[in-house]
């Protein structure tokens, strides 16, 4: 007799029926089917396809005219009157340099001068005593013509030492180093004590008026930008300033190390735009491609192919497809191959994703997804 038989012997009526239902119970546990799993995604609908693109690329806002100041002769700077970011006038001193010498050379010149026009002076009083001999026929007509050219000589000496006491005094003013117009102090290269040469860039003043963005633009994207287009400026510090800019100059040659476009784009005045400001300008253009967007959620990668996960309508499974991209953008992906009006992907979620796996576009899921930011811009969402 085995010992299941023994201790069935020895229980009571009810707990013959409990054991009978609990291996019943067992039974039916095992002979079960597996539940098939069915997961709710979110999807997105592929739209039309877009015939042009955005082209966006980050610079620094700038005055149109920026003016490097230097003095106009050589010296030691004594005052530096200014500082960075202050605005100035047209005449304000900026800065002076040591002008001694200068003027030591304009006292020297106006001794010069006062000798010269004495010289005049006393060959005038001989050219004019040579006339009156030479007409009395006391005198030959060559002593009249040394006179006159001895006289023509001293006239020139004193035009000469003239300019030269101009000069002198002109090299004195040249020591204080004036803005020629309005504008703000951007950079300053010397300061007091520095000796510079004539000609040294000691200040920037940027010119008050147009400002402008200057951005670097690959030779890729630089055919879309030709003087006069429009194009569309935004600022990181004020996210509702956008203004209309247009394309004014277009570097006729690439910069030989980043073999990038300098490119300056020409702001409307607004005050609320300032030097230094960092701007996005937004230019669009037309595309050689047919593109479609997805959001960059939809994107995955199998065997080292960027692929999505496009849903079968007619059995509700999903398939992996594999897609060329063309560029990234602020809204997703732009997918140049691979994908075309009308199919469905899915749009988060995808590395839970298998061949075949059972899907549901519930509710909940298109209330989730529209809860979240748009995800392409040419998408519907499901």
């Amino acid at each position: 007799m085995s010992l299941s038989s023994s201790i069935l012997r020895k229980l009571p009526a009810a707990g013959l029926v409990v054991a009978a239902l609990g291996l019943a119970a067992c039974s039916q546990e095992k002979a079960a089917p597996v539940a098939e799993v069915i997961r709710p995604v979110k999807v997105v609908e592929i739209g039309e396809a877009e015939t042009t693109r955005q082209l966006d690329y980050s610079g620094s806002v700038r005055a149109r005219v920026e003016m490097n100041l230097g003095f106009r002769v050589a010296g030691k700077v004594t005052e530096r009157l200014v500082d960075i970011g202050q605005h100035v006038n047209s005449g304000d001193v900026l800065a002076r340099i040591d002008a001694s010498d200068y003027e030591l050379s304009v006292k020297s010149a106006e001794a010069s001068l006062d000798a010269a026009e004495r010289q005049v002076e006393t060959v005038d009083l001989a050219r004019t005593r040579a006339e009156q001999l030479y007409t009395k026929n006391f005198a030959p007509k060559s002593q009249l013509d040394q006179a006159r050219l001895t006289y023509d000589q001293a006239v020139a000496t004193r035009d000469a030492a003239r300019s030269t006491l101009a000069q002198a005094q002109n090299q004195v003013q040249y020591a204080d180093l004036k803005a020629t117009k309005d504008g703000i102090v951007t950079a300053v290269s010397a300061d007091v004590g520095q000796v510079v040469a004539a000609g040294t860039p000691v200040m920037t003043v940027a010119v008050d008026g147009e400002k402008e963005v200057s951005i670097a633009v690959p030779e890729m994207d630089i055919t879309g930008f030709k003087p006069g287009k429009q194009v569309k400026a935004s600022f990181w510090s004020d996210e509702g300033l956008a203004l209309t800019g247009k394309v004014r100059e277009v570097a006729g040659s690439a910069d030989p190390q980043s073999r990038t476009f300098a490119v300056r784009v020409s702001l409307p005045n607004d005050p609320r735009v300032l030097l230094g400001m960092t701007a996005n300008v937004e230019a669009t253009v037309a595309s050689n491609a047919q593109l479609v967007s997805i959001p960059l959620t939809a994107m995955a990668e199998k065997d080292g192919k960027q692929i999505v996960w496009t849903v079968d309508r007619s059995s509700d499974t999903v398939h992996p497809r594999p897609i060329k991209v063309a560029s990234f953008t602020a809204d997703g992906v732009a997918v140049a191959d691979g994908l075309k009006q009308g199919d469905v992907v899915v749009a988060a979620g995808t590395q839970f994703m298998t061949e075949n796996l059972k899907v549901k576009l519930s509710s909940d899921a298109q209330q989730s997804a529209s809860a979240e930011d748009d995800v392409a811009t040419t998408g519907s969402l499901h």
